[in-house]
């Protein structure tokens, strides 16, 4: 069961229980808690017996539970035990009994409904003729309405509730065409045909009109009549009542009473044997599948034995020398395995058992007989003959990764809808988790502590087997059932070890996995600085342009002209890298990757995807320049792309592009820099400027400097010490792991805490770093075309002079007055610039803006890293707060927060907790620089 799937019980119970609101730990924390405990199968033995009579104790009603139970367990239901231990436990909870019936009568009474049983009720009515006042007729009729309304309304859920429960997926058999006539003819049976209630002849005797030896004579001989199907004189079988209901029989009632009370114990073997024969007859079809087949093969052979001992005793009877004295002590062996059959055969048929279920009942059954060896020697060989075909499927896929099962018995299951071309087409990874999964009902009882590598063992060998490598497995050998030894299982264990090293062989060695991952690391982590500088330099005339206007060929290009001549020309996979410009920025992409899981994935994100509506845009209506939409792809065959597929490409972009894009902004505010140089040398070299006019130089440089420090200490903090620290682990678990499972698990791992710890899983947090590169890159457009401004008026001023000097500009006086014009139409536009009150609102609003984005951010990872316990964040708070600057913004600003609080909560009369930065909170919430430090602990090294 996924996670998310357990989230919506676990919050469906909560909504049942009207615990949602009044609950403040929420459905999260239950669900972490339930798949900490969760095993994916049974792997113990509930014993029920003490807890069902713990239940029946307890209850008013202990016959009517005793006998719901025994029904529900003839019809092998496989949670029952469970969940009767589960009750049980219930019983012993007061508060928890409590609850659920104040909280079942609240529902009751907002529906109008009763919770008193229906007998109760009508117990209550008055006797027939009875006298009423209009008041007692008016109470009754007010209670009948409400005890009808109550009951369409609980059986219509609880048909709905047993619909969903017990709506199974249609077996995907083909069944052969079977003849006409083997339905039309009665005759083709060894059971009795159809029984009357009288007798057909009217001319036979009644025993009773016979001396006794007559009588015992005619007796024996419906007798045995009647233990091979077939209706005496004197012994007539009764019609079911059921389909699979015992045969009932007829006995003359003239009979000697002695006689006939010998009769009476020898009929249940009759009845037990047409039980028995039915099953055969109908097991036998084809849609019964494999299993019930061989069962019913195992259960005809012994009939046949069970046949020769009725065929000796004619012989004796002709002979003269049978009594039913006689025959009751000759069929003494043979009603105790007949009675063992046909219960073997009413538990399968109750519970409508197929495939592996039908060996769980099976298996059951033996273990139930540890004191009777006879029986339970008669149960292992119908377990033992039932096995096989199973086992047949069984050795196929854990020797072959095959799958061959015809009638869909087996445990593993098999969606051909789900292709290996897919994985590099579809957001998920649903080839290797949904291609072959488990069926939880088919598993047998004696496998489930290994069905997880029975199914993995397959899975190994069938990737294997499709990427052409022919499949010799060394330990192959006949799997056989035993009670005691469970050798089957070592066999199993082995198979798994010898596909599991096989397959890793397969993908580390032949196909280099890790070397494609770090060739991944290598581009989209930015790993090769040369490689991605040197690219940046070569597209950055093409980056500008709207995505329309871009030709994806010249791209292609530049990339190969950059890995030709960076370092990256050593690796042996750059040519699998690819570029591609999507249709969505990044934060477009991080919500249309949100909706494409299923509903519950959904129902579970719900309020995640509320508070970020404003930036679910549509696609068609953003104008993307190159940058926003550039991203890599990379190229990966079958096998790696079990690995690699399309859900972990997806993640590398969504690193790439954002370390790209900050990328980006850093290399845009180290660019004002260089652009105002020429601009910066005027200065020097005029000395002309007035102090007011140097204003715009301090305030927008200091506030570039402010700006480069974050994006830098950002990206050094993603460089560093998320991506490098993550790869290092992931690094390490790879060199010690054992199965293809387990390297999924691991890169998966890798990814997902590169993208929580990148702050791509937060919306809040993402958001306001965006907003954050969008002031950055804002700043840095708006004084790049000032200082071009400049540099252009630089320029064009000494043009306009020397085309009034003429000729006389060759000469050395006239360029002195040169340089000292341009001094001066330097001068003149950066003083016009510095007494513009314009400029210097728009540099305070960009100082602003940034200051409050960046003290709400952390201030968010503050609120963050306290709610959740992780101190990863702590790093870049560190580093950008390094001196403690932002620290007394941060609680001046939370001390007017808590302020406005306090006296909002004093209103309201309530004293909730403040959650910003406050002196209110507890120290350990207070952040100080330098105390999360890595290598410091409270405060010491």
């Amino acid at each position: 069961m996924s996670e998310f799937k357990v989230h919506h019980h676990v919050s469906e119970l909560l909504n049942l229980l009207g615990m949602r609101s009044a609950d403040p730990v929420g459905a999260e924390v239950y669900t972490e808690m339930l798949l900490n405990n969760m095993k994916p199968y049974i792997t113990t033995q509930v014993s029920a017996h003490q807890a069902k009579r713990q239940i029946a104790g307890s209850t008013q009603t202990p016959i009517e539970f005793l006998a719901k139970y025994d029904d529900l367990k003839a019809k092998n239901v496989r949670e029952l035990d469970p969940l009767v231990f589960l009750l049980s436990k219930l019983t012993k909870e007061e508060q928890t009994k409590e609850f659920i019936e104040k909280h079942a009568k609240d529902k009751a009474e907002v529906a109008g409904m009763t919770l008193v049983p229906h007998d109760r009720v009508t117990s209550q009515l008055p006797a027939p003729g009875a006298k009423l006042s209009v008041q007692e007729l008016s109470e009754i009729r007010d209670k009948l309405l409400k005890e009808a309304k109550s009951v369409p309304a609980t059986t219509s859920s609880e048909i709905l509730t047993k619909a969903l429960r017990e709506k199974q997926l249609k077996r995907n058999v083909n069944i052969p065409h079977q003849p006409d006539w083997l339905f039309q003819r009665p005759s083709l049976t060894l059971d009795f045909i159809v029984g009357v209630d009288e007798p057909t002849d009217q001319n036979i005797v009644p025993l009773g009109s016979l001396p006794l030896a007559l009588q015992e004579n005619s007796i024996i001989e419906d007798i045995l009549c009647c233990m091979q199907g077939i209706e005496g004189k004197y012994i007539l079988a009764r019609a079911l009542t059921e389909r699979y209901a015992p045969k009932e029989f007829m006995i003359d009632q003239s009979l000697d009473p002695s006689l006939q009370e010998l009769v009476r114990r020898q009929l249940p073997l009759c009845s037990n044997y047409s039980t028995v024969v039915r099953f055969i007859e109908e097991k036998s079809a084809f849609e019964y599948g494999l299993v019930n087949q061989a069962l019913s093969a195992a259960m005809r052979t012994l009939i046949k034995d069970y046949m020769i001992l009725v065929a000796q005793l004619e012989h004796q009877n002709r002979l003269g020398n049978l009594t039913l004295q006689k025959v009751w002590f000759y069929i003494q062996p043979t009603m105790r395995t007949l009675e063992i059959l046909a219960a073997v055969a009413n538990s399968v048929n109750r519970g409508e058992c197929i495939g592996g279920v039908v060996l769980g009942l099976l298996h059951e059954k033996t273990s139930g007989l540890i004191g009777d060896s006879k029986g339970q020697e008669l149960c292992l060989y119908l377990t033992q003959s039932a096995c096989v075909p199973y086992f047949e499927i069984l050795e196929k896929w854990i020797y072959k990764g095959i799958i061959s099962d015809p009638y869909s018995e087996f445990l593993v299951e098999e969606n051909e809808t789900i292709q290996k071309e897919k994985l590099q087409e579809d957001y998920n990874d649903a080839y290797w988790e949904q291609h072959y999964t488990i069926c939880r009902e088919r598993i047998p009882v004696f496998l489930e502590q290994v069905a997880d590598k029975i199914l993995n063992t397959g899975k190994y060998l069938n990737v294997i087997r499709l990427c052409g490598r022919d499949i010799k497995c060394p330990i192959a050998e006949e799997i056989l059932y035993t009670l005691k030894d469970r050798r089957y299982t070592e066999q199993i264990e082995g198979a798994y070890n010898y596909a599991s090293k096989v397959l890793l062989e397969l993908l580390m060695e032949e196909k280099q996995l890790m070397a494609r991952i770090r060739s991944m690391k290598h581009y989209f982590l930015l790993d090769k600085g040369d490689f991605i500088v040197q690219f940046m330099d070569m597209t950055e005339e093409e980056m500008k342009q709207d995505i329309d206007k871009i030709m994806p060929t010249r791209l292609e290009t530049l990339l190969e002209l950059a890995l030709r001549t960076s370092t990256a020309n050593v690796d042996p996979f750059k040519d699998d890298l690819r570029v591609e410009l999507l249709p969505f920025d990044l934060i477009t992409q991080l919500f249309k990757i949100l909706t494409i899981d299923t509903k519950l994935e959904k129902e579970f994100i719900g309020n995640l995807t509320k508070e970020t509506e404003d930036y679910r845009v549509d696609p068609t209506d953003l104008h993307l320049s190159g940058l926003e939409s550039f991203s890599f792809d990379y190229v990966v065959k079958w096998p790696v792309s079990l690995v690699v597929n399309r859900k972990a490409l997806t993640r590398y972009q969504m690193l790439f592009r954002h370390l790209f894009y900050c990328k980006h902004v850093e290399r845009q505010l180290c660019r004002i820099q260089q652009i105002t140089k020429l601009v910066w040398i005027g200065n020097k070299a005029a000395k002309m400027y007035s102090l007011h006019s140097a204003r715009w130089y301090s305030a927008a440089f200091a506030l570039r400097q402010r700006m480069l420090n974050f994006v830098q200490n950002f990206e050094y903090y993603m460089m560093f010490e998320v991506v490098e620290h993550n790869w290092h682990i992931f690094q390490t678990n790879m060199e010690s792991v054992s199965n293809v499972d387990d390297v999924l698990n691991y890169h998966t791992d890798f990814l997902n805490n590169c993208l929580k710890d990148c702050m791509l899983t937060n919306p809040d947090l993402l958001k306001i770093v965006h907003k954050l590169m969008m002031v950055c890159v804002t700043f840095s457009n708006f004084i790049q075309r000032l200082s071009q401004s400049a540099t252009l008026e630089m320029e064009e001023g000494p043009s306009r002079e020397s085309s009034l000097q003429g000729l006389q500009a060759r000469n050395r006086k006239d360029a002195s007055n040169k340089q000292k014009a341009n001094t001066k139409v330097v001068s003149e536009h950066v003083d016009l610039m510095g007494a513009s009150e314009n400029f210097e609102r728009t540099i305070s609003n960009f100082d602003s803006n940034f200051s409050r984005l960046l003290l709400e951010l952390l201030e968010k990872i503050m609120d963050l890293s306290c709610v959740s316990g992780e101190v990863k964040l702590f790093n870049i708070l560190y580093r950008l707060d390094f001196n403690g600057f932002y620290t007394a913004k941060l609680e001046a600003i939370s001390g007017e927060k808590a302020m406005m609080e306090s006296s909002h909560s004093s209103e309201s009369g309530s004293g909730s907790w403040p959650t910003t930065f406050t002196s209110q909170r507890p120290d350990s919430a207070r952040y100080v620089p330098g105390m999360h430090r890595p290598g410091v602990v409270n405060g010491s090294s």
